[in-house]
């Protein structure tokens, strides 16, 4: 499987000469979503969702399909009915041939005064991928590639760490990762490297990695 890093917190993977994209949102490049045969997009907020771009790519292309929690999903179901599906936790399905298991509920707390949305993560292919999107959901079942949010406003580099040891994935690359600096990146390279007890790697905006 081929996976390649978009801006923030969006990744595209392909397999079998088929695309599935994750949250590709408004802090994504405006093309994050073309060409994919499916889309997933993890919560509402509009670093992970950006309902422009999706209604331009189903738009786009008949045959291209969205599951998502039901929050997003009442934006875009009424405009294109039986293309967007609506997923919570425990759910599994096939989307351009990637099997997929839903984990999780809610989005990790910001501040107690901010209510809470609704948040899950995907498990990608039996475990070869999670993307948790905004939370440290531990999908409690082995993980080869987790994607880990590492910037954010409701996380510490600790947490990410604990979150990487929990996981016990075989190895980590970074996503929520569009608002940290250059100068801040050997940090958060070195505390990853260092005690996640992962291979933990770094992907630039359109670079790939087999995973």
């Amino acid at each position: 499987m081929k996976l390649t890093k978009k801006a923030h917190a969006c990744v595209r993977l392909e397999k079998d000469g088929r695309t599935l994209v994750l949250d590709p949102g408004g802090f994504s490049e405006a093309d994050a979503a073309v060409g994919a045969d499916a889309i997933l997009v993890t919560h509402e907020h509009p670093d992970h969702f950006d309902e422009k771009r999706l209604r331009s790519a189903l738009e786009a292309d008949p045959a291209v399909e969205v599951w998502t929690l039901r929050s997003v999903a009442g934006q875009l179901s009424a405009a294109f009915p039986g293309r967007v599906h609506t997923v919570g936790h425990g759910d599994t399905f096939t989307a351009a041939g990637f099997d997929v298991q839903v984990h999780g509920e809610l989005h990790a707390v910001i501040h107690p005064d901010l209510p809470r949305v609704t948040n899950v993560g995907f498990l990608v292919d039996e475990g070869r991928v999670f993307h948790p999107g905004d939370a440290l959901t531990v999908p409690g079942r082995p993980v080869e590639t987790l994607l880990a949010p590492v910037q954010a406003p409701w996380n510490k580099i600790s947490e990410v760490i604990d979150y990487v040891r929990e996981v016990r994935p075989q190895r980590v690359y970074d996503i929520h990762d569009a608002l940290l600096t250059d100068l801040a990146r050997p940090i958060y390279d070195t505390h990853l490297g260092n005690l996640g007890g992962a291979d933990h790697g770094r992907l630039a905006p359109g670079a790939c990695a087999q995973v």
